[in-house]
């Protein structure tokens, strides 16, 4: 019975799927935590597929399963509905373009059930550009100053109690998910843990940036539904 499952999302990661995949493999083992991966590619144009059913073939003995969306439909969308079709406790998304060196990902796994939400931070992103950075720093300053909260980074990998994702996922289609889910659970009551790790960011091609026009459609929906959500929060408070 696995312990966690993984979520990996693919778009166009031939790269660097395999290396991610036998990363999440190896931290998993060194925790003596049982898991499942579940590798969606998201409609990708390159091999990623065939990388990952080549993985597959050499390694029988990992439960890792690939799966296909015909077309592209979010990482949103794919980290809810991966959810429903996990079986471990836990539930973690791993982007497929890797991220973390392996130490990252065992840091993390050894603070495993010590909070409904075990939430990384990063002081320092390796390849992150000062615009992109500012922009993140300033996304935080936003979430919190409307959610109320002061946590450090929102968009992190962090490691969720699967029953969790399925019951409060969000279903906004584009960055601002994961801080919309974070900041509906903190509502709700549930822990965190809030755990300094390394990563590093890969820069994605012109056009495929998560700098668009919809992702801050997104970002302005997530934010406008965290403002509801504080008001209703607090006339019921008063109430």
């Amino acid at each position: 019975m696995a312990q966690i499952t993984y979520f990996v999302p693919c778009l166009n990661e031939d790269r660097y799927v395999a290396a991610t995949i036998s990363k999440i493999v190896q931290a998993s083992q060194e925790n003596s935590v049982a898991f499942e991966i579940l590798v969606v590619d998201d409609g990708s144009q390159d091999n990623t597929a065939d990388e990952v059913r080549l993985w597959i073939r050499n390694h029988p003995e990992i439960s890792c399963t690939l799966m296909q969306n015909p077309k592209t439909r979010g990482l949103a969308r794919s980290f809810v509905d991966t959810a429903f079709l996990g079986k471990g406790k836990y539930y973690r998304l791993v982007c497929g373009d890797d991220p973390e060196p392996v130490e990252s990902m065992i840091k993390l796994l050894t603070q495993i059930g010590k909070a409904d939400m075990i939430l990384p931070y990063y002081e320092k992103l390796p390849g992150k550009g000062m615009f992109r950075s500012f922009l993140s720093r300033f996304y935080t300053f936003l979430v919190n100053r409307i959610s109320g909260y002061r946590i450090r980074y929102y968009n992190g990998c962090g490691i969720h109690l699967r029953h969790n994702v399925m019951r409060w996922g969000s279903y906004s289609f584009g960055f601002g998910f994961q801080a919309e889910l974070v900041t509906r659970l903190l509502d709700e009551g549930a822990t965190y843990l809030e755990v300094p790790l390394e990563a590093y960011h890969h820069e994605k091609p012109r056009g495929k940036s998560a700098v668009n026009f919809g992702n801050f459609l997104s970002v302005t929906h997530t934010l406008l539904e965290m403002l509801v959500r504080r008001i209703r929060k607090d006339v019921f408070q008063k109430g």
